[in-house]
């Protein structure tokens, strides 16, 4: 599915912006990545994104995707899906469980809640498949991060505490 080219006017303008604030070129690969992944609504992986790019700019590498989406991640104009760190986390807990994930340090705990437990999937969701399972993901930022920040140590910004690589 396609966004509307209003949507996708307003998304380049917010990118081009933040390049400019941080001092990050614009780059042909960096545009043709961020025109694939601003103009999807699927919430695509970096190897969709590669892909798609590929076809225009065949020159393009996997790796040129992966450093500009975090990029693109640290920058603020994307955010991504699960557990917020460059690699897969694999979590051995098979019960039912929900995660708070702090968008400081990335830490994952594992919680429950009987509450969240006993919301119904509502029939928008439903409409869209079989849901097999749910768990509910909440992002803050943990107590030992809150604590650095009163002391003065960090910024709480909502993001992780990664810089965007300038590539």
């Amino acid at each position: 599915m396609k966004t509307g080219n209003v949507e996708i006017g307003r998304r380049f303008e917010r990118f081009q912006a933040a390049c400019r604030k941080a001092g990050v070129k614009l780059t042909h690969q960096r545009l043709e990545i961020f025109r694939e992944i601003a103009g999807s609504s699927e919430h695509p992986d970096a190897e969709t994104v590669y892909r798609g790019v590929r076809a225009r700019v065949p020159t393009v590498s996997l790796d040129t995707v992966y450093r500009t989406l975090w990029l693109l991640d640290g920058l603020g104009l994307i955010t991504t899906l699960g557990p917020r760190r460059e690699s897969v986390r694999f979590d051995p807990n098979l019960a039912h469980h929900h995660h708070f994930l702090c968008v400081q340090c990335g830490r994952a705990m594992d919680f429950e809640s009987p509450d969240l437990n006993a919301l119904s999937i509502p029939a928008s969701v439903k409409k869209f498949g079989s849901v097999l399972a749910t768990h509910v993901e909440v992002r803050g930022v943990c107590a030992a991060c809150a604590k650095e920040t009163v002391a003065g140590r960090t910024n709480v910004t909502g993001r992780p505490r990664r810089k965007p690589s300038k590539l």
